[in-house]
């Protein structure tokens, strides 16, 4: 039986509610994604995912955190995309729109100027992101799934 399906129908799993809860171990993580710890420490210096840490600075991931995963796994070994692109895709998501965000807040912000990456990638400074833990702001939260994150770069709109 794979680690996913005994990891599935493990009744202590099903009593978890809330999809951004952080319980899985790295290596447990990897386990399930059938990669390496050094691949999940990649995608964190890469800005890909934000993975919680515990007081004793160990990572813990959510079922959206694994999610987000998968969905980076497809776009490299499906799609053939390389993180640059996967970072790009990303910093696509019009996080302006979503918060929303002031024109003065976007004068001050690098993730509304570039796109190199994320925005929860970026260091904010003078700007609505600024006193925000990226981890849980919404752009970063709801943008886990694959649909998501192509149902949000669809709906761009200009900002104001």
């Amino acid at each position: 039986m794979s680690i996913m399906r005994k990891m599935r129908e493990s009744p202590e799993l099903r009593t978890v509610q809330d999809p951004d809860t952080p319980i899985y171990s790295i290596g447990t993580v990897a386990r399930m994604l059938e990669i390496s710890v050094f691949t999940l420490r990649m995608y964190e210096r890469e800005g890909l995912v934000l993975p919680h840490k515990s007081a004793s600075n160990q990572r813990r991931y959510s079922q959206n955190d694994i999610d987000r995963l998968k969905c980076i796994r497809q776009a490299i070994t499906e799609k053939k995309f390389g993180i640059a692109a996967i970072k790009t895709i990303y910093s696509l998501i019009p996080c302006w729109s979503i918060l929303p965000c002031f024109k003065e807040d976007r004068e001050h912000c690098e993730a509304y100027a570039n796109h190199a990456q994320p925005c929860w990638a970026y260091r904010h400074v003078n700007n609505i992101c600024a006193s925000r833990e990226c981890r849980e702001c919404r752009v970063y939260r709801d943008h886990s799934d694959c649909r998501k994150v192509k149902q949000s770069i669809m709906n761009i709109s200009p900002a104001p």
